[in-house]
């Protein structure tokens, strides 16, 4: 608003033009001419100032428009506790909801809520002392009301050993065995949970984030891998426990477990259950189902099947029904797949993850129906046997394996491979690297669309002096070289996340000393390296994913993708990414190298540093590196290093608040740390996992809150998770039920 609304214009014209003729006129011929004006543009710039201020008077008296600084005063008239001035949001929301928890103060709904108001997060609240195990009374609920639908424990009962898939909700808030009464202290694991008084507080700090129309790996013509990369990545549920409520109406309830940003399991997703009503009857009559099947199908409404098993077993009991719907294998038949449709509740996991989170579309944009597709654990792909045995028992088309990220088609080839597509949610820890985040706001207007809805040309050339765009998330390459450069920007559309594959190394060459590059939102992955050439002016990688290299799902090397620099470049800047190693050589030369908020990966440290430059400077703001650093000078800030520094000019140049390998040669440290060479910091290393470049809970204390506002180093310092972290601790001891005793749990 203050950029576009003209006032310092304005007030700068008005002013002037109040000053007598005689004092402009002289200003404009002395020996230094123009200081006048520039006098009047700086009292119209405070002109502008109190004009805003006067013209927000309104909005500064309510908390949802209020200017940041109105926000302690507001804050005051209800007298609330002010949270960390670094944590904006939970700051405002505090103040916006005050008197709404104090009414509530005490209820889960509370509890639960202030995870997502004042930490942005999402999670659960579970009371402890309804996971104890002991002897019931008369007081409790009857206790089929409280079975687990995976384990059938009883409430405060023994676990049924007979059914072990409910072991690996074990300790979140969804475990639905029993345990032991625990006095010890909690200390972050299991030990000291399990208490009368505890109330456990299970955070969700990871994001899910949807990419749409993706063309999954291929590993031969019925096995596939949703990451077009091949790798194997967990799939995630979507955070839709508020959306969900909005639509129902509801004020609160517990949240499902797939309705949690979190690693989908299996179990989850195979969680199908069957409920037959009367509409779902006049659909099979409209579709051909016999008047004496339908009234057989009506003795059953309101009969809930915990499984698609139960409910096919109670067809084969009913003799009509057997002869129009029972499913003879391989495939099952068309009224069976409308009673399944049909009759899938609303309230399970593969409904509402097949609808929402995970989908397959065989071409033409239609996606698979859910009863085609089964749950299955795919570490060792499907044999034929084990298929013709999974078809006997429950006719399925598509095999998911969420856990690794695998689909395996089971009774048929799909039509066209080439036309295959993929939506799905993926995990990671912030809007980092190449991801379906909102980038509008930076994005510049495109001269050139491309997609992959009509035919593409054998390979992709770029115009030197214009923007070209990639509008959907498909797999784009090979990628010609680009000679003579001027101003070239190539960037995905908002919200998507395109894979572009190298087949050998992408020559950018630069015209003179006023080219520039922009690459923005791109995954480039392949066999070949990011090479510059020529004479930039500035080069800037934003929001970008240089495949820092791994392991696919054969088993073969995935190549990291380079930066190399082998031309002269004034500015390169490296902001909001992911790269492998970057290197200037040969003839190379950078003025000033910028990195923020990013991640450096060499894989094999042995094959060299993650930054090679001879000489110019480095700056470092806000960055994981995961290697060394062989470099002229250097300034770091909030920086996390694992691997050896070499800084060349020691004289010049600041290490703050920052971390590097014990043995490193850095400029001036100041409230730095040194790490050990055995120390184990990240929840992964391997790019692709949710956690990658997460630190780890069991991390140092100087790490988690080593920055100058007492946040994380690395690459998501500027998340602020150690602060909010507080903030929410102090806010819980403030409306928890007295005399309880929170334990907050990191899930993810």
């Amino acid at each position: 608003m203050a950029e576009r609304d003209g006032f310092e214009r304005y007030f700068a014209e008005k002013l002037w033009e109040l000053l007598p003729a005689v004092y402009r006129h002289e200003d404009g011929q002395g020996a230094r001419p123009g200081g006048l004006r520039a006098l009047v543009e700086l009292l119209a710039q405070q002109a502008a100032r109190v004009r805003r201020s006067h013209d927000r008077l309104w909005e500064d008296q309510f908390i949802e428009l209020c200017d940041d600084w109105a926000v302690p005063y507001l804050g005051d008239l209800v007298g609330t506790r002010l949270l960390s001035s670094v944590n904006r949001r939970g700051q405002r929301a505090d103040v916006a909801k005050t008197l709404y928890y104090r009414r509530r103060s005490g209820t889960p709904a509370v509890l639960e809520e202030l995870i997502a108001d004042i930490t942005g997060w999402e999670g659960s609240v579970g009371e402890l002392f309804r996971r104890m195990l002991r002897t019931p009374h008369l007081l409790d609920p009857e206790p089929a009301a409280g079975v687990g639908s995976f384990t059938a424990t009883l409430p405060g009962g023994l676990p049924d050993l007979r059914r072990p898939h409910g072991v690996e909700r074990t300790g979140g808030p969804f475990d639905e065995l029993h345990h032991t009464l625990d006095v010890r202290r909690h200390q972050g694991g299991m030990e000291g949970r399990y208490n009368l008084p505890k109330l456990a507080f299970h955070l969700y700090r990871l994001g899910a984030y949807e990419v749409r129309g993706v063309r999954p790996f291929r590993v031969d013509a019925r096995r596939f891998v949703f990451d077009p990369s091949g790798r194997e990545v967990p799939l995630f549920m979507r955070a839709s426990r508020r959306l969900s409520l909005r639509e129902t109406g509801e004020h609160w309830r517990r949240a499902r477990e797939w309705e949690l940003p979190a690693p989908m399991r299996c179990h989850v997703l195979g969680d199908a259950r069957y409920q037959v009503d009367e509409q779902q009857v006049r659909v099979l009559l409209d579709a051909g189902l016999g008047a004496a099947a339908a009234a057989e199908l009506r003795t059953l409404i309101g009969i809930a099947f915990p499984d698609e098993r139960s409910l096919r077993d109670q067809l084969r009991a009913m003799p009509t029904l057997q002869a129009e719907l029972a499913p003879p294998p391989p495939s099952p038949r068309p009224l069976y797949r409308l009673l399944l449709r049909g009759a899938l509740v609303e309230e399970c996991g593969k409904r509402a993850l097949l609808a929402h989170s995970v989908l397959v579309d065989e071409g033409g944009g239609l996606p698979m129906f859910p009863e085609l597709a089964a749950a299955a654990s795919l570490r060792e792909w499907l044999s034929t046997p084990r298929i013709d045995a999974l078809l006997a028992s429950a006719p399925r088309h598509l095999a998911i394996d969420p856990e690794r990220g695998r689909f395996q088609f089971l009774d048929v080839d799909p039509a066209a491979p080439e036309l295959l597509r993929v939506s799905y949610h993926y995990g990671f820890s912030g809007e980092l690297g190449a991801g379906t985040y909102g980038r509008s706001e930076r994005l510049a207007p495109p001269d050139f669309r491309l997609s992959r809805g009509g035919p593409q040309p054998a390979a992709l050339a770029l115009a030197p002096d214009a923007t070209t765009q990639l509008e959907d998330s498909d797999t784009y390459g090979p990628l010609t070289d680009v000679p003579d450069l001027t101003r070239l920007t190539f960037q995905a559309a908002s919200g998507q996340r395109p894979y572009v594959r190298l087949e050998r190394d992408w020559v950018l060459t630069g015209a003179g000393r006023q080219a520039s590059l922009v690459l923005d939102g791109l995954w480039l992955g392949g066999t070949g390296d990011l090479v510059l050439r020529g004479t930039f002016q500035q080069v800037t990688l934003r929001g970008c994913t240089l495949d820092p290299g791994g392991t696919d799902v054969l088993g073969g090397a995935i190549r990291p993708v380079r930066l190399l620099v082998e031309g002269h470049v004034e500015q390169l800047r490296i902001e909001s990414s992911i790269t492998a190693s970057a290197r200037v050589q040969g003839m190379g030369d950078v003025e000033v190298l910028h990195v923020r908020d990013s991640i450096l990966h060499v894989l094999d440290p042995a094959t060299g540093p993650a930054v090679s430059q001879p000489s110019g400077a480095l700056e470092l703001r806000r960055v994981t590196v995961l290697g060394g650093l062989r470099v002229h000078r250097l300034e770091a800030s909030e920086a996390l290093i694992t691997g050896l520094v070499r800084v060349v000019d020691t004289q010049r140049g600041c290490f703050r608040f920052s971390a590097a390998l014990e043995g490193s040669i850095l400029p001036r440290p100041y409230a730095s740390v040194s790490l050990p060479d055995d120390r184990q910091l990240f929840t992964s290393d391997v790019f692709g996992h949710p956690g990658y470049g997460q630190l780890r809970e069991a991390a140092p204390e100087s790490l988690r809150r080593g920055a100058e506002n007492r946040s994380e180093l690395g690459a998501f310092c500027g998340r602020n998770g150690p602060i909010r972290l507080d903030d929410l601790r102090a806010k819980v001891a403030e409306y928890m039920p007295f005399a309880l005793i929170p334990a907050i749990i990191l899930e993810s």
